[in-house]
């Protein structure tokens, strides 16, 4: 009887024993693919890696007005739409074969003065333009330069490299009538001005591959340039110098991809590296990307540009007059809801001081001294 009992207890407890595994090991429950998530949650597709989640991170709750918004993604496009944007966007002619070279990691990392002057050289009307722009009362030098390593030597490499990119890009990307001329001559001074922004600061914060994020800068406008020139005159004319997100609904609304998306689609179009087209497509991201949703290195490097760019729009639209005016903190702002975020790391700790600091708020006034039309 004893024996029973023994074995009767010993079943009892494999059979519990079985009971707690099979528990443990169900999975979770899935969302039913015909139940997605509302609008207002969706997060955009962050190409490169993210971070991983913080247990004890404060979950972020964007603004009514951010959490109603998302960007459209190529992705999410049908086939025959994609297509037909593309086809659309091949009004704009390729640009000259030295774009590959002035974005290849080569060029941005490694190339030497030499090299860089030989390639700007090699084009005589890119030489003279580069030089014309040297000499302009936007970068204030104190005398004029008459060769392209005078000009490297008084404004640095990466300067001039991008100044040497923009003009491709404007080459290239240009308006198509004479209501538009104004507002492309305004988005690239707002290239210009964001191009030295982020290079002033990321050399203050000792950013690395400060030549690449000159780049991703100067080609961040493109697909605003290209969006322009889709749209009708009168709304392209009418959002030109809205905020990012208002400009982006008005994009997605009319094109049903925002600006960055149609850029992408437009340098994958030239052949551009996927890895370029993915940073630059981001930048504008940070507009519904909390920190916590980005990896930290990245997202170090996107937030800086997406400071500069936004800010070289309103100090070429005149919306900003002065930079010591600007407020990073201005809770009423939309667009910085999210880039507040990145503030609060390490890296980007100082900014803030760097921004304004003397020599960048008298290098800004200079440019926007320089600006047409203003006094």
């Amino acid at each position: 009887m004893v024996m029973n009992l023994f074995i009767g207890v010993s079943l009892l407890l494999a059979m519990l024993a079985f009971l707690l595994l099979r528990k443990s090991a169900k999975p979770a429950r899935a969302r039913p693919a015909s139940s997605p998530l509302p609008a207002a949650q969706h997060a955009p597709v962050i190409t490169k890696p993210v971070r991983e989640p913080d247990a004890t991170a404060v979950p972020v709750v964007l603004p009514p007005a951010l959490a109603a918004f998302r960007f459209v993604l190529e992705d999410e496009l049908n086939d025959a739409y994609k297509q037909a944007m593309v086809a659309k966007l091949r009004h704009i002619s390729k640009p000259a074969p030295s774009l590959h070279q002035f974005v290849s990691e080569y060029f941005m990392t490694w190339a030497t003065t030499k090299e860089l002057t030989d390639l700007v050289v090699s084009n005589p009307l890119l030489t003279a333009k580069v030089l014309a722009t040297v000499n302009s009362p936007f970068y204030g030098l104190q005398m004029p330069v008459h060769s392209m390593g005078q000009a490297i030597t008084f404004l640095g490499f990466n300067t001039v490299r991008t100044i040497g990119l923009r003009y491709i890009m404007s080459d290239t990307v240009k308006s198509g009538s004479i209501e538009l001329t104004g507002v492309f001559d305004t988005i690239w001074t707002a290239s210009a001005i964001a191009c030295e922004l982020c290079l002033k600061l990321a050399q203050k914060l000792k950013l690395p591959d400060q030549g690449v994020l000159a780049t991703h800068m100067v080609l961040s406008f493109i697909g605003q340039l290209a969006s322009c020139s889709l749209m009708p005159e009168q709304i392209s004319s009418a959002t030109a110098n809205h905020g990012l997100l208002g400009r982006s609904e008005s994009e997605q609304a009319q094109l049903g991809l925002a600006s960055a998306e149609i850029g992408g689609l437009l340098m994958r179009e030239w052949g551009l590296p996927e890895v370029i087209i993915d940073d630059v497509r981001d930048i504008d991201h940070v507009l519904v990307t909390p920190v916590q949703a980005m990896d930290t290195q990245r997202g170090t490097r996107m937030a800086l540009c997406y400071l500069c760019a936004r800010l070289g729009e309103r100090l070429a639209q005149g919306s900003l007059s002065n930079l010591a005016q600007f407020d990073l903190t201005d809770e009423q702002d939309m667009d910085l809801f999210c880039l507040r975020s990145y503030l609060q790391t390490p890296a980007l700790a100082r900014l803030a001081e760097h921004l304004y600091s003397s020599d960048v708020l008298a290098a800004v006034a200079r440019m926007q001294e320089s600006i047409p039309g203003r006094m």
